[in-house]
């Protein structure tokens, strides 16, 4: 079996903390208008709509589209970078 790595990728991601703040700023991020119902955001992403739990990453993928992360993926997966 073969065994293959990861390329790197940086990418851009906002954590949604469930305020207005971090709505406004996924907004921005986004382009769009997302929604909210009880208190999970929803996220069109290429495979149908996802939903984000106070505490995931919305991340922007290498075309552009978004996705849900939850957040110990997203620290086990990505650091930060300058």
């Amino acid at each position: 079996m073969m065994k293959y790595r990861k390329k790197p990728v940086v990418i851009e991601a906002v954590e949604w903390t469930g305020t207005k703040e971090s709505f406004e700023e996924i907004e921005k991020f986004m382009g769009d208008f997302p929604r909210v119902t009880n208190g999970l955001l929803h996220v069109d992403t290429l495979e149908g709509t996802m939903y984000a739990s106070v505490g995931d990453y919305i991340i922007k993928g290498v075309k552009g589209e978004f996705y849900p992360c939850k957040p110990d993926i997203f620290k086990a997966t990505y650091e930060a970078v300058e």
